[in-house]
């Protein structure tokens, strides 16, 4: 059905039709009609302002991602993708055409052709079947650390004092051990006098850190952090014909521990900042990060945390990176990020009580002015359909569209076992990544110091008493001499631990807005 340049859809399709290269989104709704000719597209050079894709559970979100990952892979664009569900790594398949998918090129007006895209899988830590994605602890930082910890303000400053401790020192926590041997030899009686000039750890305080850490590695969360660490710059990699590779992180193994999935997936983003160049606008994005189940990133999230993904959101952009929050409303995701969320793709929405229909009614005055009754159309969406805004070559709104979507051309849904396994295990990347590594780091110095004043403390003893033994006979009974304990505590053994810990060869670390340590690549 055409539509005419005076009508509401002739309007609402000017807005959309751009001189240089954009994504095919799909094609206008009017009235219950779909408009074939009317496409709704957004510029690729936009894509690095940001986005929301949010919608009821069962609406299409992912199918929607799945449809912009393809055709920013094919523009060049490297695309990262966290799979929650484990349903999106058909991407890397041909689709199987049918009679729906048939039916749904046919309504939008578009050739589909079955086709996969280059793609890389990885796993947190090795948890399933992709390639291992770690983090230090040094790396992940104090800010993250405690997000995911679920510490509150004064712990996480704690935290953060025993972060800038290890940093001064040299003492690397590579992995949740050495965290735990720093904070127990902080609140040690060696260990106290090393923070006396900057505050100290009361010892109730470094207990909460203890059992947090612990109850957290009892949930099986030791093996995301360790070496080798994941270089955040295999993301921006393309294939050999030139398609933007699309990194899919499987979380299906981890969806039961979402503080912790949601904080790395943050994590990698601030990485990504710390050491990405600044660009400013680009003809395309570097890398576009798609940030699923963004809610559970802000819950409960404190004041700090927030301005720091506020300001990362903001000023990555002009690294070339675009991030995109996926999330059931918008109301899911703080009104000072949302704020920079400049494309918009709502799935319907559900009005089934009191709370939904206040959602409702909050989503529908975060859209500029339309001539749709949102509320009315967002909740009589069908499946693939959503309402669009995005900014325009010249970076203003483009009017509000209701859209039929188009069909990916991808596989819609995962690819076999066998055939995920041999993706992985013939990457490049899995020799470089799937062996974890465990060197000397915080642990190993702080055993071996305890180990060596152990050592020497028995050999002190053991000299003594072969002294006594020997002069025994040769002179009259006098008074004991010193205990073991007593040596121990005067020979300066345990004082000398500390002092030589402190006159390593200290490194501080340079912390981002996170908290998160710079790496020189």
């Amino acid at each position: 059905m055409s539509v005419s340049e005076q009508s509401p859809t002739g309007e609402i399709a000017a807005g959309y039709a751009f001189s240089g290269p954009a994504l095919e989104l799909g094609a206008l709704l009017w009235d219950g009609e779909c408009h074939p000719d009317a496409r709704i597209r957004i510029p690729l050079p936009m894509l690095n302002r940001h986005g929301l894709v949010a919608g009821a559970t069962g609406t299409g979100k992912t199918k929607t991602l799945q449809l912009v990952a393809e055709q920013l892979s094919a523009n060049g664009v490297p695309v990262f993708l966290a799979d929650i569900k484990g349903d999106v790594s058909g991407i890397s398949a041909p689709g199987a055409e049918g009679e729906r998918v048939r039916e749904r090129a046919a309504q939008v007006g578009q050739e589909w052709v079955a086709r996969g895209f280059p793609c890389e899988f990885y796993g947190l830590g090795g948890v399933g079947q992709g390639i291992p994605v770690r983090a230090t602890v040094t790396s992940f930082g104090p800010v993250l650390l405690s997000k995911v910890l679920q510490l509150n303000q004064t712990q996480e400053q704690s935290l953060g004092l025993i972060f800038h401790y290890a940093d001064q020192k040299g003492l690397e926590l590579v992995d949740l051990k050495d965290l735990r041997a720093v904070v127990a030899f902080l609140v040690s009686d060696v260990g106290k006098p090393e923070l006396k000039g900057i505050g100290g750890l009361s010892t109730v305080t470094a207990g909460v850190i203890l059992r947090s850490i612990t109850a957290f590695e009892q949930q099986g969360a030791g093996g995301f952090f360790g070496e080798p660490e994941f270089d955040t710059a295999e993301f921006l990699r393309t294939a050999p014909d030139g398609r933007g590779t699309v990194s899919l992180l499987e979380l299906p193994s981890v969806q039961d521990k979402p503080q912790l999935f949601s904080t790395f997936l943050m994590w990698m983003l601030a990485d990504l900042y710390g050491d990405l160049p600044e660009v400013g606008d680009l003809e395309k994005p570097k890398l576009v990060f798609f940030f699923d189940e963004a809610h559970l990133l802000f819950n409960g999230a404190s004041k700090a945390f927030l301005e720091a993904i506020t300001q990362t959101v903001r000023l990555i952009r002009s690294k070339g990176v675009g991030v995109f929050f996926v999330t059931q409303t918008p109301k899911d995701v703080p009104g000072d990020v949302l704020a920079q969320l400049g494309n918009r793709v709502q799935h319907a929405l559900r009005a089934f009580t009191p709370d939904d229909a206040k959602a409702l009614k909050a989503t529908v005055r975060t859209f500029p002015k339309s001539a749709y009754d949102l509320e009315e159309v967002l909740t009589g969406l069908g499946t693939g359909e959503a309402v669009i805004t995005v900014l325009s070559e010249t970076g203003a709104p483009t009017p509000v569209a209701a859209t039929r979507l188009r069909a990916p051309e991808s596989l819609m849904g995962p690819i076999a076992a066998d055939a995920l396994e041999a993706a992985v295990k013939g990457s490049v990347l899995w020799g470089r990544y799937a062996e974890a590594v465990d060197r000397e780091s915080a642990y190993e110095k702080l055993t071996a110091e305890q180990r060596a004043a152990e050592e020497a403390a028995l050999r002190a003893a053991e000299e003594a008493r072969a002294e006594k033994a020997a002069k025994t006979s040769a002179r009259a009974p006098r008074k004991e001499d010193p205990s073991l304990a007593e040596q121990v505590a005067g020979s300066g053994m345990f004082t000398s631990l500390a002092r030589s810990i402190g006159t390593q060869l200290g490194r501080e670390i340079s912390r981002s807005l996170f908290g998160t340590a710079r790496r020189r690549r």
